[in-house]
């Protein structure tokens, strides 16, 4: 029986070897506690050269998920569009989606304005959004 369903955040173009191990640690410790993960690098078609298709099929999977899981990496431009999605969909939705980021320890909180502090505010201040 699924637990709940999660959407993954994280870099796919250009993610690294280090980013993919971790992110595919985190993904079977999901699963192995009975958790239902849509990863786009591996469930949303890639083969788009535009762009558009994978942007809709990510929100319709991201409108479907019981939580967003996030690895946040600043140079994801995907990431920081991913995020903008789930801002605006938890802003106009009576029932908020639960944001985790995964790795909130690799960034601070620090000036000037980024969407790394956003995605990491976010992740602490949710409760009050």
């Amino acid at each position: 029986m699924v637990e709940k369903s999660i959407f993954l955040i994280s870099p796919v173009r250009n993610v690294t070897d280090e980013e993919k191990k971790f992110i595919e640690g985190y993904i079977t410790e999901l699963k192995e506690k009975g958790y239902e993960v849509y990863n786009p690098i591996n469930d949303t078609d890639q083969n788009d050269p535009y762009g558009l298709k994978i942007c809709l099929e990510n929100r319709k999977a991201i409108a479907h998920a019981d939580e967003v899981h996030i690895y946040w990496n600043p140079k994801s431009i995907g990431s920081i569009f991913d995020l903008g999605m789930v801002f605006g969909m938890n802003y106009t939705a009576e029932e908020k989606k639960k944001i985790h980021l995964i790795n909130k320890d690799d960034f601070e909180i620090k000036p000037p304005k980024s969407f790394t502090n956003v995605a990491k505010l976010y992740d602490y201040f949710q409760e009050h959004i």
